[in-house]
């Protein structure tokens, strides 16, 4: 019923964009279906970090892949589910599909709450801050410092030596972002299906799109047979 109450809400949006059909579907309609978002999982608790969801969820993606490969899906798997770079991995091994057509959100949220904590804190657009918050979806996660610039110029241009402390405190800022929504309204929503409504935009339309998601690396930075956030060229 919950799935069907959603596609009606949704349904009711259409009006406000272009035409399409939205419907509570079965696995096997996933059979000629071009990518598969796949978001279900336990919620994390406070205090949780997502590796602490890692022995539930991943029983629950393996009935999810098992039944959507049944359907005959040859297309892409687009994992949001935590700890992402564990389950897009897993998800990988269970659906025996090439590891180019499996990919996890990864750092897609994190770099945006870091291009968005760093526009706040210089007073700028942060469409025109870029920068890449690499690594684990998770409290290993890593900035990209060196390699983020603002209008062109580096980031030290922007913020000096002597302003360290505020470079710390706005990765924190970014690296503890879930806990704190978590901690105040019990999961986050909006910010993550912005994340992956441009993931899959990118997808669908073939963009060549540069996005920090989980994929497989292979040697990549001295790193194998590992799914983990690095920038990747997104297309079909």
């Amino acid at each position: 019923d919950r799935t069907i109450g959603d596609a009606m809400d949704l349904s009711h949006a259409v009006p406000f964009s272009t035409p399409k059909k939205i419907y509570s579907a079965n696995y096997s309609d996933c059979h000629d279906a071009d990518l598969v978002v796949v978001t279900a999982g336990t919620a994390q608790k406070p205090g949780e970090t997502r590796l602490d969801l890692v022995n539930r969820n991943i029983k629950i993606m393996k009935g999810i892949v098992d039944e959507v490969m049944a359907s005959g899906f040859d297309g892409i798997f687009l994992i949001a589910s935590n700890p992402v770079d564990i389950l897009t991995y897993a998800t990988w091994k269970f659906s025996g599909l090439p590891k180019e057509r499996v990919i996890g959100s990864g750092t897609s949220l994190d770099t945006a709450r870091f291009r968005m904590s760093i526009a706040d804190y210089l007073k700028v657009d942060a469409r025109n801050v870029h920068g890449y918050i690499l690594g684990e979806h998770g409290d290993t996660e890593f900035p990209a410092w060196r390699h983020t610039t603002v209008g062109g110029l580096p980031i030290t241009e922007w913020i000096n030596e002597d302003e360290q402390g505020a470079m710390d405190t706005i990765f924190v800022s970014v690296r503890d972002a879930a806990y704190e929504i978590i901690n105040k309204k019990g999961a986050t929503f909006y910010g993550v299906a912005a994340a992956l409504a441009r993931i899959t935009k990118a997808i669908l339309n073939n963009e060549n799109a540069i996005l920090p998601l989980s994929v497989y690396l292979d040697g990549h930075y001295g790193m194998n047979d590992i799914y983990i956030g690095a920038p990747a060229v997104v297309n079909r």
